[in-house]
Formats: C-alpha cells, sequence, structure tokens
C-alpha cells in the first residue's frame, strides 16, 4: 500500500511516517495541507491519502473533494482529531472512503486501515452506527420501485451485516460463507445500487428506512 501523509504538524508526520513504515507501508509522501495534498497527490499517484481535516491554505474536506473529481480511484481516509457529527457527514459526503480518529490504539487502526485493501471502510463501528442513525432521520422519498427488490436474499443479508460495521472476515463468519463471496455479494451491491463504497451503502440503506439501527450507538459491539 503506498501512501500519502497530509496533516499540518510535522512532529506528527513524522511519527506516523515511522510507524507506518514499521508495519511494511510505504509512505511516497507528505503534504502540511490541502493545497499541496492535490499537488502531491496528481504527482505521487498513492493508493491511500491519510487526511487530516483542519489545515491552511485548503481544507482536508475541500482537498477530499478536489482529489476524489480529479483521481476517483485514490482512496482518502481522513485521520482526525475531530469527533463532530458534522465533519464525520461532511467527509463521507466528500468522497472519504474512511474516517479515523487519532486516538485509536496502533493495533486498531491497523486493522482498520489493512481492510481497505478488501475492499472495506476504515471507519469504527461506533461511528459507522452514528452515520446510520444520522441519515435514517434525514427525510427520505421512498425508495426507487425495484431497487431494493433488485437485491437478492443474501446480498440483504451482506447489507445487513455491513449496516453493523462488519468486516467482510466477520460477514463471512456470521453467514457461513467464504470472505471471496462476501466481496462478490457487496460488489453486486455496489453495482445495483450505484454506489461508490461501504460508507455510502449504510448511508443509503439507513436514509430509505431499510435497515434501522440494530443497537444503541454507544453500546459495545458484540
Amino acid at each position: 500500500m503506498r501512501v500519502l501523509l497530509v496533516d499540518d504538524h510535522p512532529l506528527f508526520r513524522d511519527g506516523l511516517r515511522s510507524l507506518l513504515q514499521a508495519r511494511g507501508v510505504q509512505v511516497v509522501g507528505e503534504a502540511s495541507d490541502g493545497q499541496e495534498a492535490l499537488e502531491r497527490a496528481w504527482q505521487l499517484r498513492p493508493d491511500v491519502v491519510l487526511m487530516d481535516i483542519t489545515m491552511p491554505r485548503m481544507d482536508g474536506l475541500e482537498a477530499t473533494r478536489l482529489i476524489k473529481a480529479r483521481m476517483p480511484d485514490v482512496k482518502v481516509v481522513i485521520l482526525t482529531v475531530s469527533d463532530e457529527d458534522r465533519m464525520l457527514f461532511e467527509a463521507i459526503k466528500s468522497g472519504a472512503q474512511g474516517y479515523l480518529l487519532k486516538n485509536l490504539r496502533a493495533d486498531e487502526f491497523f486493522d482498520l486501515l489493512s481492510g481497505i485493501e478488501r475492499g472495506e471502510a476504515p471507519i469504527t463501528r461506533r461511528l459507522a452506527s452514528r452515520i446510520l442513525e444520522e441519515f435514517a432521520r434525514e427525510p427520505g422519498g421512498p425508495s426507487r420501485p425495484g431497487t431494493h427488490d433488485a437485491l437478492t436474499e443474501r446480498e440483504r443479508d451482506v447489507l445487513r451485516c455491513v449496516s453493523q460495521g462488519a468486516s467482510n472476515r466477520e460477514i463471512a463468519v456470521m453467514l457461513r460463507i467464504s470472505e471471496n463471496t462476501v466481496k462478490y455479494h457487496m460488489r453486486n451491491i455496489l453495482e445495483k445500487l450505484h454506489l461508490r463504497n461501504r460508507a455510502e451503502v449504510v448511508a443509503y440503506a439507513a436514509r430509505r428506512g431499510w435497515l434501522p439501527p440494530e443497537r444503541p450507538p454507544d453500546s459495545d459491539p458484540p
């Protein structure tokens, strides 16, 4: 995985770069604000951009929107201290594939980050629950006729597990199928619903009232 680090604090970048390199992740470049991130992403074409939000010149949300518009294959994961719902939801709407907090333990951070190579959204279950809860409250029209019906029963099972924040591996165990089969169903879900990633799947399903939250947002994961 080739990673571009974007943060306006050099000391934080130094520490994160050392941590990533110690785990075998290739850090291809760094940037100290959103404008520089856009330029470096264009030059370096990283697989993943780890993006802070609050930065001078151009913030991380605007940079995410521009990077995704110009380089849709580049994955952007927000890495921030901000736990505000407004930032979380705006990041997802801007095209970010994940949203991680800087207070995560290293093992949890790398476990979530590595999931992006398996098509999973790097986001904790607690934040996924907040996304689901928020979009479930938004006024939304009824689903398009036939759209939900286009999903098979097994795809709906996978959709329900994704909405609970389960990884592909966890879904495979829950449904007693292989991880490759889970990936196959996820590809079909994304294609049929015209969505780009798992975070959008969660928001889309909740907004249409298909999948109400099954546990309180602050409850411990099973």
